[in-house]
Order: structure tokens, then C-alpha cells, then sequence
């Protein structure tokens, strides 16, 4: 379990994005409130503020992750009590506020919005709070017997070294596959899509859809060699939305018309017209070292480079030569 708090001033705009239906899953806790809106919370909210001038962030804005081996054993009113202790220990049991779950990830976090102001007009001390709040979340984690953040970070810490280098070979073969194969059928179209798909299974890399509580897919996962890689972490290419757009398919979704990932353009061409110019770069350089060696220039060309680069240093070279001429005449 871990938590973070912070003083806010857009106490409307966060109760209205707490409460939206695509997100809310359950409303945990509504404290010294009557009204269970978004637009009632923060009129109920603001009679008891707007009294203080002076203070600009009048808002809390409290969010707390479970662990994902936490969530079975927490149910609804596991949940509703360890926000009501969280609340108390952070000193906010006078002040207005409310607490919901969100579904929209695959963790289950819980958001809570509260009043800085308590019931007389008091406002609440920030300093150090969101300190305070990794420290209640650390007393109520082991009181309810759920994982510790600090203690989870220490064990990635020092986890095994192979582990990572293990994920990072995997994901280095799967990138591998995938740009293969993407490279092989981009220009198909339609076909080239469902060939694509195919020959991942058959490489035995299966992609999973994430959906939407309206059943609409928004990203992918791919899953290879029993591990699980999100698809910005394979490549920006692979994106749901990114993906389609490289097959020319962006009419099947409204938002791959907009996706700022330009079509995938294969690097070899590319790597080797710069390894031309490299070498025409060393040949030069190494030209200009004989040449200060031996007094002169010597008479020699090799074929393959790149002759108009060549003539641009030499072009270069002469004018830095008048220069320190002009200036000694001076």
C-alpha cells in the first residue's frame, strides 16, 4: 500500500474527474457531506472555504495504491474502514470529505478529495504532507497486514540480477520479431494486418486488447515467453491506435488519425549512407594528416567516397587559411 497527498485549487475539476463514469467503480465514503456529486460535494465544500480568503490551494487531493496481491482480501467494507483510519490519522476527522475507487487500471487505487478547511475554519498544516501520508499508509499496511511500498522497493532493489537480464533478453527477441515482421507486411494493408497477427502466434507471441468499460479497445499487451510487455515497451509503433496507422488502416479508429507516431521507415538504407559519410569524413581527416606530415597534398583518390563532401572540406579547409592570413596582415 502507498499513498501521496498534496494541497490543491482545482477542487472542482478533481471531484469531477473522481466521479467520472468511464472510472468510478464504488463511492467508499462520503464524510460531513450531504450531497453524493461531483457538483453538490464542491458547493458544500466551498461554503465552508470560500470564508478564507487568503488561502489559495483549499483542497486535498489524497490517492492510495494497493498492491495487486492485496486486492482479493480487500473487500468493499475493508476498504471503507481503512479509509476511515486513514482519514483519522491524518488529522482530517473535522473536515469534509470523500473517497471512491477507480477501475480504470489494473491496480486498484483509491481517490479521496478533501476539504482543507475543517468545520470551524481551521486550515489544515501541508508541510511535510505528503511525508505524512506515506508514513500513515506504512502503519495501516502493516496493521491490515497488506505490502509495504518501502519494503517492496528494497526487494526490486536487490532482486536477482539475472531476473532483469532475463526480461531484457526476452523483450530484445520479441522487438526483434515484431519489427520483422512489421517491416515484412506494413505495406499490406488489410492482409498485411491479419498476416502480421498470424505470424506473431505462430512465433508464439500472443497480444492481448485492453478495453474500456464500453468495450472499446485502447491498447495492447503482447505476451511472449511467459512475459508481459505493454506495447510502448516493445516500440511506439505498436500502440493500438499507432498500430493500425502502419498499416494504413486509420479509418477503423478516430483516434489513429491523430497519433503523433509517424509511419515505421526501416533503418538500414538509412545506416548506410551514414557510414558513407563516415568514411569519407576519415579519409579526409587522414588526408590532412599526411598531407601537414609531408608538406603537401598528396595525389591519391579512393573510390566510393563521397567526392562532393570531399570538395566541401577542402572548400572549408581554404577559407580557414585566408582567415588567419587576413588577420596577420592586421
Amino acid at each position: 500500500m502507498i499513498a501521496k497527498c498534496r494541497a490543491i485549487a482545482h477542487g472542482k475539476t478533481a471531484l469531477e474527474y473522481i466521479f467520472r463514469e468511464t472510472k468510478l467503480k464504488d463511492k467508499l465514503l462520503f464524510h460531513n457531506l450531504c450531497g453524493d456529486t461531483a457538483g453538490g460535494i464542491h458547493e458544500e465544500m466551498s461554503l465552508i472555504n470560500g470564508f478564507n480568503s487568503r488561502c489559495r490551494n483549499k483542497f486535498l487531493r489524497i490517492e492510495i495504491g494497493i498492491a495487486p496481491k492485496d486486492e482479493p482480501v480487500m473487500s468493499r467494507m475493508k476498504l471503507r474502514n481503512l479509509v476511515w483510519e486513514f482519514i483519522q490519522a491524518m488529522g482530517l476527522k473535522e473536515h469534509q470529505a470523500v473517497a471512491v475507487t477507480h477501475k480504470d487500471t489494473d491496480n486498484l487505487h483509491i481517490h479521496i478529495i478533501a476539504n482543507r478547511m475543517d468545520m470551524n475554519g481551521a486550515v489544515y498544516d501541508t508541510t511535510f504532507v505528503s511525508n505524512r501520508a506515506v508514513r500513515v499508509a506504512e502503519e495501516l499496511s502493516r496493521r491490515y497486514g497488506l505490502t509495504v511500498a518501502k519494503e517492496l522497493t528494497a526487494e526490486k532493489r536487490y532482486r536477482r540480477r539475472g531476473t532483469s537480464r532475463t526480461r531484457e533478453a526476452v523483450k530484445e527477441r520479441l522487438c526483434s520479431i515484431a519489427y520483422g515482421l512489421l517491416e515484412k507486411h506494413m505495406r499490406n494493408g488489410m492482409n498485411g494486418y491479419a498476416s502480421f497477427r498470424y505470424e506473431l502466434n505462430r512465433q508464439g507471441v500472443s497480444i492481448e486488447q485492453m478495453k474500456n468499460k464500453n468495450g472499446r479497445t485502447y491498447g495492447l499487451k503482447f505476451h511472449f515467453e511467459g512475459q508481459i510487455f505493454k506495447a510502448s515497451e516493445v516500440g511506439r509503433e505498436f500502440g493500438y491506435h499507432s498500430l493500425l496507422k502502419q498499416f494504413g488502416l486509420s479509418f477503423l479508429s478516430p483516434h489513429a488519425e491523430k497519433s503523433a507516431v509517424p509511419v515505421y521507415n526501416p533503418k538500414q538504407p538509412t545506416q548506410s549512407i551514414v557510414e558513407e559519410h563516415a568514411l569519407a569524413e576519415t579519409i579526409v581527416s587522414m588526408t590532412e594528416g599526411i598531407a601537414s606530415f609531408a608538406g603537401g597534398l598528396p595525389d591519391f583518390r579512393v573510390h566510393g567516397a563521397d567526392y562532393a563532401e570531399t570538395a566541401f572540406q577542402h572548400r572549408i579547409r581554404n577559407e580557414a587559411k585566408r582567415k588567419k592570413k587576413r588577420w596577420r596582415r592586421m
